[in-house]
Formats: C-alpha cells, sequence, structure tokens
C-alpha cells in the first residue's frame, strides 16, 4: 500500500509540473428529490443536496470528492463524504474505468467502507461493472467481501433526450439474507447551462427474505457541471 501511495503521489507531482495545460478542474452540483443509491434511499425518501470537484488529466487519470446529506433513520443522519481516483480510457472501441472509492459518514459511527471498481463500456451506450469492497466498518453489510455487479445501457434520443437503465445486484459476505436486486429507469433533458433533468424509477426485487422496502420509487433530478 505504501508503494501505491507513493506511486500516485509522484505522478500527481509530474503533472502539477508539466501536465497543467493538459488537466482540469470541474465542479457539480445537483438536487435530488430522493438520493437513491443501488436502489435503496439514503435519505428516507427525502430531498438532498449534493456537490463535487474532479480533476482530469488527459492521460486518463482522475480523482475527486462529493458530498451529499443524508438520513439513514434510526442509524442516524448526516453526511456523505466520497473521495475517489482511477483512470479511465479507450482501447480498439472499448471504453474501461478502474479505481477506488472510499465512502465517509462522518456523523455516523462504524460506516465507512472502501471499494475497488472496474467498468468497460461498449458501443458507448452498454456498460457492465462491478465494485467490491476491500475494507469497512460495519461488521455485516458493506464490510470486507461484499460484491455489487451491473448492467447498464443508455440511448441518445436527440433534441436533448436521452433514456437509460440499470439492472444490478448486491451480495454480501457476512449480512445473512441481505442479498439484493435492483432496477432503475432515467429519463433525461438536457437544459444547456440550466442543467440536466433526470426523472427516475427505482425498484428492488428478489429480497431472499429480507427486510428491504421494494415499494416502486419515483424521483426526480437535477445536475449541473461547471
Amino acid at each position: 500500500m505504501k508503494m501505491s501511495k507513493i506511486a500516485i503521489a509522484t505522478g500527481l507531482a509530474v503533472m502539477g509540473l508539466s501536465g497543467m495545460a493538459q488537466a482540469e478542474l470541474s465542479a457539480n452540483i445537483g438536487a435530488t428529490s430522493n438520493y437513491v443509491w443501488r436502489g435503496q434511499t439514503q435519505t428516507q425518501d427525502q430531498a438532498a443536496i449534493s456537490g463535487g470537484i474532479d480533476y482530469n488529466h488527459d492521460s486518463g487519470f482522475y480523482a475527486g470528492t462529493w458530498v451529499s446529506n443524508i438520513d439513514w433513520g434510526t442509524a442516524g443522519s448526516g453526511e456523505e463524504l466520497d473521495l475517489y481516483l482511477g483512470f479511465s480510457g479507450e482501447a480498439s472501441g472499448i471504453g474501461y474505468d478502474v479505481g477506488a472509492i472510499r465512502y465517509v459518514y462522518p456523523s455516523i459511527d462504524n460506516s465507512d467502507f472502501t471499494e475497488l471498481y472496474g467498468n468497460v463500456t461498449v458501443f458507448s451506450m452498454l456498460t457492465v461493472g462491478l465494485a467490491y469492497t476491500i475494507d469497512g466498518e460495519s461488521g455485516g453489510a458493506y464490510d470486507s467481501g461484499d460484491l455489487y455487479y451491473y448492467g447498464s445501457a443508455s440511448f441518445d434520443l436527440g433534441d436533448g433526450w436521452s433514456v437509460g437503465g440499470t439492472l444490478g445486484h448486491y451480495s454480501f459476505d457476512k449480512a445473512t439474507n441481505s442479498d439484493y436486486s435492483h432496477v432503475q429507469l432515467d429519463v433525461t433533458k438536457s437544459a444547456g447551462d440550466y442543467g440536466d433533468f433526470t426523472f427516475s424509477l427505482s425498484n428492488i426485487f428478489d429480497q431472499d427474505g429480507n427486510a428491504y422496502d421494494n415499494d416502486l420509487m419515483p424521483f426526480v433530478s437535477w445536475s449541473k457541471s461547471f
């Protein structure tokens, strides 16, 4: 791990000295009527405000951070802070993205965890990927050994409209009877300088005897990048 951290720090230093003309910083803000992550509400079906900053280099390296309010009911409420870095690119017409992300919950004890992730995209619209938890504090779900994998597709309908869908499955290593699958449909309209507006439908199914809420969740979101 120490060698990996040194390599990353060295890469950042080199880019800072010689590659700034090939790098850019961007920011994003967003609002949603319900923060839904992998089929589960993170805000008790209430609204969330989010924002982030990203660094992207022409080499394919990127790093960033993102924050949102959350409410887990009896488990606690506060904020989620994501810290991530990775490398993306394209080879022979196939896009790829690999990296690591740390989910931090400053106001909720024993909830932070880290994932390694990767995905490939073909025809610029079909994506398959997975995320593997390598470190967690919960001792149950979202601990080391958990695996999330998914497939998604997106289609440009023209005139700023697009539609997409995701089918995912979560397999937990230490949490008994907690595995689940979910599906989500998104319809997005780009409003140019005013950002993007999305209407989504999300649902959990194949509950395997667990207590997840499998009611259909409709929600609307807005996002804008700078």
